[in-house]
């Protein structure tokens, strides 16, 4: 009689069978908290026994089993494979044949190293080129689709609510007043500090209000709201539509029959063509502001004599300039930021990149457009 010790013991026995079939035996308990029998063993056993075509196992007399046993069984058919040695699994019971099924579905490689494909410059640069074009299509179909809309809404049949058109108004018109004031002033100064070194040489310090003036009226307070706007609220617009197209709140709106440009980059659009311009013109004043601090603390010059000269030299064409580009510079932002977020990926590193891509675009878009006004403003002798 054999006692109970002996059963709860997980025991492993071979028998080399006459037509060279290997019979792997187990019996007992075969679980990973107990002391189970190693693969390196049964290899040494197997090399000692000569010439073996077919390994087959017996587990009827196994009381129990969990993860040692599927483990044991994984270095047995990874030896026989080894060897060029067939393992049969129909000794085993079900459970652990679709275990083994299981764990052998995706098997491990070793020692296998994922070489990355080189890609020759040739490759690479028609790359870069088709990306190029295909993103050039998607810009004139975006600016073609925000014209229609724009008609739209000229025409009174443009889908949007008012109150989102009012609430962007205010985000980026009066909450962006203190950034501007700060902006505008420290360029006001930095402008008139320069032009006066040069001007006192030559005793002209008075023109520094004409510099000041024209500089900041025809072209500085454009630029630098635009740019202010581009980093503040082209990346929020990038930001908003990015994470709306993350939460697939923009395909439910296309679901529902509404148009996404319409309702969403419009308002947008419109509330900073509106906003820029008067935003523009509040930077000319502070710009000019700057200017009279360094002109009177630095230059000596009278406060009516500073004004007299910078109303002498600002013409209302320049002013007229400075508004237009202002309210181009606006809609360059809005449609930037809108499309960087309506192109933004279903992922939160991907708003971060179309944040990053529509700040870089609004810039690069107003230095583009600043310049062509410029050049056109010439020809035209504005």
């Amino acid at each position: 009689m054999v006692s109970d010790t002996t059963l709860q013991k997980a025991e492993l026995t071979l028998l080399h069978l006459p037509d060279s079939t290997m019979t792997v035996r187990l019996s007992g308990e075969w679980k990973s908290g107990r002391q189970l029998p190693q693969g390196e063993g049964f290899r040494r056993q197997i090399e000692s026994a000569g010439m073996v075509s077919r390994i087959t196992l017996d587990t009827k007399a196994v009381t129990g089993w969990d993860s040692g046993l599927i483990i044991f069984l994984l270095d047995i058919i990874e030896i026989g494979s080894e060897m060029h040695i067939p393992v049969e699994k129909e000794g085993l019971p079900a459970g652990v044949q679709r275990l083994l099924v299981l764990a052998s579905a995706v098997p491990e490689r070793k020692g296998v190293r994922r070489e990355t494909a080189k890609i020759s410059f040739v490759d690479r640069v028609g790359d870069s080129a088709l990306s190029f074009w295909r993103s050039n299509l998607e810009i004139l179909a975006f600016i073609g689709e925000a014209s229609v809309a724009f008609m739209k809404l000229l025409v009174g049949k443009a889908q949007f609510r008012t109150s989102d058109l009012f609430l962007t108004m205010q985000e980026c018109g009066a909450q962006a007043l203190p950034i501007v004031s700060l902006i505008s002033i420290l360029v006001g100064l930095i402008l008139a500090f320069i032009g006066a070194i040069q001007l006192k040489i030559f005793g002209a310090q008075i023109y520094v209000a004409s510099l000041v003036g024209i500089g900041m009226v025809r072209a500085l307070a454009a630029i630098m709201t635009g740019i202010i706007m581009a980093g503040r609220t082209g990346a929020s617009f990038a930001a908003q539509l990015g994470t709306m197209q993350v939460n697939e709140e923009i395909d439910a709106l296309k679901t529902l029959g509404i148009s996404p440009m319409e309702f969403l980059v419009l308002p947008r659009m419109f509330a900073l063509f509106l906003m820029m311009p008067l935003l523009s013109l509040y930077a000319d004043l502070m710009g000019i502001l700057g200017g009279l601090i360094i002109g009177v603390s630095m230059l000596d010059l009278n406060f009516m004599e500073y004004y007299h000269k910078t109303r002498e030299s600002v013409l209302l064409n320049d002013l007229w300039v400075g508004l237009f580009s202002a309210a181009v510079f606006g809609v360059l932002v809005a449609l930037a930021g809108c499309l960087r977020g309506i192109q933004c990926g279903r992922s939160a590193s991907a708003v971060g990149e179309a944040t990053t891509s529509a700040v870089v675009t609004s810039i690069v878009s107003i230095v583009v457009a600043m310049a062509v006004i410029t050049v056109v403003c010439n020809v035209l002798n504005i």
